[in-house]
């Protein structure tokens, strides 16, 4: 009788517990909609790996890049850490604060990186770093190696200062214009917003570069250059081909050269490289191409759809150009000027069909007001289809040079360098002079003037503009640090300047350089860095040790720049 009592009270039990079960299950089942559910976002803050800049910034400026047993040498001397990071995966959008100790480490110490960056095309966008709200090209001169900060400049390092008050018969400070001409009144003092961009541009070169990195005054100056009225256009006398001076209403003055060559166009392999055209495009990505290496020694060039009529034809003063005008059987109007080279009906400059695309280049000052020496390349072409240079021949010839002034001391051969690989990847085979400031005498930056041969051929590169690298074997680490960062992924060398062409008024007509010259400028960057690494690895088997490839600038470097107490 109890079993059976005991049996049905457990009976119960468990009906009650299902029963209170299920009603509870119904209940939730029933509040469920009614519940606040969180996001399962996940958190949209990143922060950037500790040891990215270490990564980055660890391999030896000795290595030779292709030798395996330099590389695990390398590898084990870097911090386990430091190891484990991807350099393709870097962030870019980090501001570094930096003392000047470790500025100079990054610049010395950045490593070598991947021979051939292209692999990485499809992770990395041609515009944009992985992973980064900056573009490349900002991430670029974002970059310490770049964004490096300096003392004041003294007084004496200044090409062009105003002068104090002087005491003047005329009560204004007024120009006094040709009536004929319609420039603006001009009422300057020692104050930066009254004065024009042009006048700006002038006061602001220095003994080390034309203008700054970041340079306040370079929106303005590119807005004139594009945009502003122009009053006069008469031709540049000198040179071997077409060029107009253009003057502004401001009594700035811009080189023209027009376009001659079709973009896509290659050079004519059978032409001699003095015989090739000067191309309008190829002025403008110069300037691109030298401000992204970090040298900024080019006059800021734009480009410009120029009216023919309107802009030259009626308002020239220049008989001898006013008459070479006419129209073309289409009804384009034209002109060829007088000069030594394609200045004829048959090699005429036409607008479409007065619309003529130009590169407008802002004029430096004034010989009169700051002269400027001309000296002649010892790497300097025969210029002559029957001859050859002493340089092409000679494999000890920058022995020769290395003995000679200007060569024989100071930066004047790494300055000569840097202008050597400026040409190779431009391909400009066309660098018979070069000009410099005479008030700074020797010790002072090379001016990168006349670049309009280059640009001619993307399908081949011409080694023999290299022979000052290879031959002397000698380079800025500053240099060849930009060179190995350019070389990156994530600042590819065809991808920044894409991007800074972009920007070209020019651009919304069509891209100033192909994509086949752009993908060159790559491979050409491959070639240098090569060279560098050859170079390194014949002194090693000569003397034990390949750091006598490196000029070290660094040292000037820490003496340039202020120290930056670190964040944290």
């Amino acid at each position: 009788m109890m079993r059976w009592y005991s049996r049905r009270f457990s009976r119960t039990v468990c009906l009650w517990l299902a029963f209170i079960s299920v009603t509870l299950h119904l209940l939730l089942v029933a509040l469920s909609p009614f519940v606040y559910q969180s996001s399962c976002k996940p958190p949209t803050s990143r922060q950037t790996h500790p040891y990215t800049l270490r990564a980055l910034a660890y391999t030896n400026d000795t290595s030779t890049g292709s030798d395996s047993h330099a590389s695990h040498a390398n590898q084990a001397k870097m911090p386990p850490d430091a190891r484990k990071v991807d350099p393709s995966k870097m962030d870019t959008t980090r501001h570094h604060k930096i003392t000047k100790m470790d500025a100079t480490k990054m610049s010395t110490e950045i490593g070598n990186g991947p021979s051939s960056p292209v692999n990485m095309g499809d992770r990395i966008g041609r515009s944009g770093s992985m992973g980064s709200g900056l573009s490349k090209l900002d991430a670029l001169f974002s970059h310490p190696l770049y964004d490096v900060p300096t003392l004041p400049i003294p007084e004496e390092d200044w090409l062009m200062r105003i002068k104090p008050k002087v005491t003047s018969g005329r009560s204004t400070q007024m120009w006094v214009s040709d009536p004929e001409i319609d420039y603006d009144p001009a009422h300057w003092n020692s104050t930066s917003d009254s004065q024009p961009p042009w006048l700006r541009f002038h006061l602001g070169i220095s003994r080390r570069q034309l203008y700054p990195h970041r340079d306040p005054n370079m929106p303005s100056l590119i807005q004139q250059l594009s945009k502003h009225r122009i009053v006069s256009a008469v031709q540049k006398s000198g040179g071997t081909q077409l060029k107009l001076v253009m003057s502004f209403p401001n009594y700035g003055q811009a080189m023209l050269k027009p376009m001659k060559q079709e973009r896509d166009e290659e050079s004519n392999f059978n032409l001699y490289y003095f015989s090739d055209f000067e191309r309008h495009n190829a002025e403008i990505a110069a300037f691109h191409l030298d401000r992204v290496l970090g040298y900024r020694r080019i006059p800021p060039a734009v480009g410009r759809l120029v009216d023919v009529v309107k802009e030259i034809k009626d308002i020239t003063t220049d008989h001898r150009l006013a008459k070479t005008f006419f129209t073309s059987p289409v009804g384009n109007v034209c002109f060829y000027g007088q000069c030594s080279y394609y200045c004829s009906t048959e090699h005429a400059v036409c607008g479409r069909p007065h619309e003529l695309e130009a590169s407008l280049a802002v004029m430096l000052p004034d010989p009169s007001l700051a002269k400027r020496h001309s000296w002649r390349s010892p790497w300097r072409r025969s210029y002559s289809r029957s001859k050859v240079a002493a340089w092409e021949t000679d494999s000890q010839y920058c022995d020769t040079v290395k003995k000679t002034a200007p060569y024989d001391k100071g930066t004047r051969l790494v300055d000569l360098i840097d202008l050597t690989i400026l040409d190779f990847l431009m391909g400009n085979m066309d660098r018979h002079h070069y000009e410099t400031f005479e008030k700074f005498g020797n010790n002072t930056f090379l001016l990168h003037l006349d670049n309009g041969r280059a640009f001619g051929r993307h399908s081949k590169d011409e080694p023999s503009i290299l022979a000052p690298l290879e031959q002397c074997c000698r380079i800025r680490r500053s240099t060849l640090s930009r060179l190995r960062l350019l070389s990156l992924p994530q600042y590819r060398l065809s991808d920044v300047m894409r991007e800074s062409l972009s920007h070209d008024p020019l651009f919304s007509v069509a891209p100033l350089l192909s994509e086949p010259h752009l993908l060159a400028l790559d491979r050409r960057l491959n070639v240098v860095l090569q060279t560098v690494r050859d170079c390194q690895r014949r002194q090693r088997s000569r003397r034990g040790e390949g750091s006598d490839v490196i000029y070290d600038d660094i040292n000037d470097y820490k003496k340039s720049v202020t120290p930056v107490t670190p964040a944290g």
